[in-house]
This record gives structure tokens, sequence and C-alpha cells, in this order.
């Protein structure tokens, strides 16, 4: 199998992320912070190695505990969403959003609890962030924008959106999912007060395994209750972070698989691992658009994005065209809306039903991407 579908989930893992969960889970599956044998005591000491490496990663502050592990990014945006607005605020976020970001939001602006602004982006996919400051109300708390869009690739300014919340004095929240090991981060330059974070994307460890770091002086309210392994005595759930935002025993084979995969990216260089995969996004690029009936999106440009490509072809419903691919040609790619339908509005292709993304990853080859440019060229042939 040729694997272009990175965006979504990167495949295949490195070979110590694979090795370290087996051993790890093997000797130390037990549940951390709830015991004092030393397996227990171990595993503990795993977590807050994991709590301490990605605080690094994303220059968050100085308070580890307050880098907090859910199921992934829609679980904690759904945690940080619901724990930070109240009733009659304002949030601004973009037309760029995932659904994990979108559907909260809508939920939240139909229970009456606040409302919207959606600020598009142009036509390069790019949001200006004047017009995220001109969006800014009175009642504004917040301004939610995805790091990285999951279907054009396009790298937000982030820094110069966090300056304007910052000025503003209005919370900003980025959407990490496509952003945290893909390419730096600085918490702490770009203004974020929360940035939340997917494990088995460019972090290069599994499914079921994502969180935040919230800086300090944000206090997100409870949403969920329940053990911490923590004063079980005490009938309230715990304000302290990590506690705060954790109930229940953490998933802690994914962890150890994080622990490992941020290990890997870090030893590789993450902007190194980002210039050659923006490489082979050039090639493909740059084969896909000699081709007749093909039309690429947002593409004209290497600069500030990330190794995602939507296409379409002439005559072809994107669905039917990843069928194809995966059926004749033995390579795997995502059609359609890609869970972030205000995109596809943006760029036209909302009644197309979507585009064709091809996404490459740190174990893209250039013969791969030589293979997809092939097949698309058979497919687009195949209009007569």
């Amino acid at each position: 199998m040729i694997y272009l579908d990175n965006s979504a989930t990167t495949f295949p893992k490195p070979k110590e992320v694979y090795d370290f969960m087996y051993d790890f889970y093997r000797d130390h599956g037990v549940s951390p912070g709830r015991s004092g044998f030393d397996a227990a005591i171990e595993t503990g000491e795993l977590v807050t190695n994991t709590r301490k490496m990605l605080t690094r990663l994303f220059n968050g502050g100085e308070d580890y505990n307050r880098l907090t592990f859910s199921y992934n990014a829609s679980d904690s945006l759904n945690i940080i969403l619901q724990g930070l607005i109240e009733k009659g605020d304002h949030v601004v976020t973009t037309m760029l959003e995932h659904n994990s970001v979108l559907r909260p939001l809508y939920c939240l602006e139909q229970q009456g609890i606040c409302e919207v602004t959606y600020v598009p982006f142009n036509k390069q996919g790019y949001v200006d962030p004047e017009d995220i400051k001109k969006s800014i109300k009175p009642n504004t708390k917040m301004v939610v924008c995805t790091h990285c869009s999951n279907v054009i690739g396009t790298i937000q300014p982030i820094t110069e959106i966090g300056k304007i919340c910052k000025e503003s004095g209005v919370l900003f929240v980025v959407d990490g999912s496509q952003g945290a090991g893909a390419v730096d981060v600085d918490m702490q330059k770009s203004n974020i007060d929360v940035y939340v974070f997917t494990g088995h994307k460019c972090l290069m460890g599994p499914t079921g395994i994502g969180g935040s770091y919230v800086r300090e002086g944000v206090n997100v309210r409870h949403t969920r209750y329940g053990g911490t392994g923590v004063r079980s005595a005490y009938p309230g759930h715990l304000e302290e972070y990590p506690y705060r935002l954790e109930t229940g025993t953490i998933n802690v084979v994914g962890v150890a698989g994080l622990y490992a995969g941020v290990k890997w990216i870090e030893e590789k260089g993450i902007m190194k691992l980002h210039e050659e995969e923006i490489k082979l996004w050039l090639r493909l690029r740059d084969g896909l658009r000699q081709i007749k009936g093909v039309t690429l999106y947002c593409a004209e440009s290497a600069e500030n994005r990330n190794p995602v490509l939507s296409l379409n072809i002439d005559g072809f419903e994107a669905g039917d065209v990843g069928t194809i691919l995966d059926v004749d040609y033995d390579i795997a790619c995502r059609t359609g809306l890609q869970c972030a339908p205000k995109v596809h509005e943006g760029i036209g292709t909302f009644d197309l039903h979507g585009t064709v993304r091809l996404s490459a990853g740190p174990f893209t080859t250039e013969e791969e991407i030589d293979a997809a440019i092939t097949a698309i060229s058979e497919i687009a042939a195949m209009r007569g």
C-alpha cells in the first residue's frame, strides 16, 4: 500500500514507537498514581516525563502539570470550549476549522450560550489577522483557530493572531491537531493560552491519546468528575492540575507511545522532517499541475504549509477517484469534506462533495509520489 493519508493518521509509526509501547506495557501495564509499588511508581514517572517533554516542545510554561491528557484533540477541545465559554460570550473562529471546533461551538450556540463569528480565509488559504481583530467585540471571550488546515495544508499566522488577542484581552485557543510535531510551536512567543494536540498524527504516537496545555492564569471549569487517585475522601473533583482536567485512569500505553514518538521526532528534528516532506509536496504539486483536467486548491506556494494537497479531476466525483486509487493502484488517501465543511465552502468544493486529499509523511518516498502522479494522470485520461 502507498499510504498518502498522513493528515488523518501518520502511518507507519517509527519502529521505536511500536517497540517501546510493547515493552513498556508488558512490564508496566498498571495504573499510575494509585499505588506505591515499584511498577506503579515507574509508570507514574513515564507519565510525568511525557508531560515535561510536551511542555518543553510547546514552550508552554513552568508548570508541566498543566499539560493534561485526553483521548484526542476533539476530546480536549470539548473539555476546553465547554469549560471556558459562558452564557453571553462571543467567540471568534475561522472557516478553516475542523468539526472538532465547529461542532462544540455550534452546540453551544444552539443552546443559547454563546454567539460565534466565522472569519473567512483568502484565495491562498490564510486568515488575515486584521479580520480577526475586526471581529472582536466587547463580549468576545476567545479566538479559536486551527494551527494548520487539514484540507489545504496552510499554516495560519498564529503569532500575529496571538498578539491581537493579547492586546484585546481575549483568550487564544489553538487547535494544534495538524501542527503539533509538524512544525515548531512556541506558546509563549505566540501568546497562546491553550494549545490542543493529538498524538496519532505528527507526534508519531498511537490513536486514543491527546491533550492540551493550559497556560497559567487560565482555569477551565470542570465538565467531568471522577476518580483521580488522589485525596479520595474529598467529595468534589480536585481543582489542581492535572487532576482538574483528567478523570479516571489515563491511557498509559498511549502515553508510552506518545513519549517514544516525541523522542523520535526530536531526535530527527521537527523542521528537518518538515523540509523533507515539503520537497515531496512540491514534487507532487508540480507533477499534478501538468495534468489536464486536474484542479489543485490553495497550492501556489510551499511556504507556511504542511505537505497536504487537495485536488479534483474534471468529470469525476472525489469519492470515485479515491476508490479507483485504492482498488486499482493500492494508494490510500482521503476524500470528501474531511470533517471541515466550511473550508470546502470557501474553496468552492462543498457542492462537489469535497476533494481528493493526498498527504505525505516522514516515511513517504519519491517513488510513491511519482506513482500517485502517474495514477492521477491515468484516471484523468479516462475522461476521454
